[in-house]
């Protein structure tokens, strides 16, 4: 066993330890910011949480679920008839410009939405597909249905129990680029009918729609994928391409 160390020794063993350990601190954060980008970027490109503040899309969507939104769906593959899709309604379903928000606002909606909480944007909207391009969609027939280019559609899978598919006639063309849209819970839905006198006629540019809604994640006892129905594939190809 060799001599033990002097005091100015263990000083300097000491200092040389602590040297070691302090750039552990550093590290934890560098983790923790790098985490954070991570989930910032998956967000900003591929997947986003999303909050559901409304009734409109009962019964496969309820208030205060938590979904998530495949912001790749499209790239990949067309809309169809029946995706339950969210999109921007700036211009269509809100007008106008998002007001300016401050530096500080803009951070915590960033990380509000990282975390899929509601935030303070209102210009963000889930409904579900109805109308394609050039589709004429009218309400409706002598059973009461709504109808696409003259044939029904099956609309008992996702229909609100209960509701009407509308209680508002209406006969549009979907023009190019865009789509008609509606909740499910129509009676409560403020969808594209609500919106036939604005600019628009209540139709939601493809251009602005962020992505398909793939599951609801939360709460953990309702979660489960969200799918596609059957029966409105009819009577045309129920699908179009969207380009970026």
């Amino acid at each position: 066993m060799g001599p033990l160390p002097t005091g100015a020794q263990r000083h300097s063993i000491g200092r040389a330890r602590g040297a070691h350990a302090a750039p552990r601190p550093t590290r934890w954060w560098l983790s923790a910011v790098v985490a954070l980008l991570v989930l910032v970027v998956v967000r900003a490109v591929v997947l986003a949480p999303f909050w559901i503040p409304s009734t409109s899309m009962q019964p496969d969507l309820q208030i205060d679920d938590r979904v998530v939104v495949d912001k790749l769906a499209y790239r990949f593959a067309p809309v169809h008839r029946g995706d339950v899709v969210v999109f921007d309604g700036r211009g269509s379903f809100s007008q106008g410009e998002q007001a300016a928000r401050s530096p500080l606002r803009q951070l915590l909606d960033a990380a509000t939405s990282v975390l899929g909480l509601p935030g303070s944007r209102d210009d963000d909207y889930v409904k579900r597909v109805i109308g394609l391009p050039g589709d004429r969609v009218t309400c409706c027939d002598a059973q009461g249905r709504i109808d696409v280019d003259g044939l029904p559609l099956e609309e008992s899978h996702y229909l609100y129990r209960g509701d009407q598919p509308s209680q508002v006639a209406f006969d549009v063309v979907v023009p190019d680029g865009r789509l008609w849209v509606m909740g499910d819970h129509r009676s409560v839905s403020a969808d594209s009918r609500a919106h036939l006198g604005s600019p628009g006629g209540g139709m939601v540019p493809l251009r602005k729609v962020v992505g398909r809604v793939q599951a609801v994640v939360w709460p953990v006892s309702r979660w489960r994928l969200v799918q596609r129905p059957e029966g409105l594939g009819q009577p045309r190809p129920g699908a179009v391409a969207v380009s970026r």
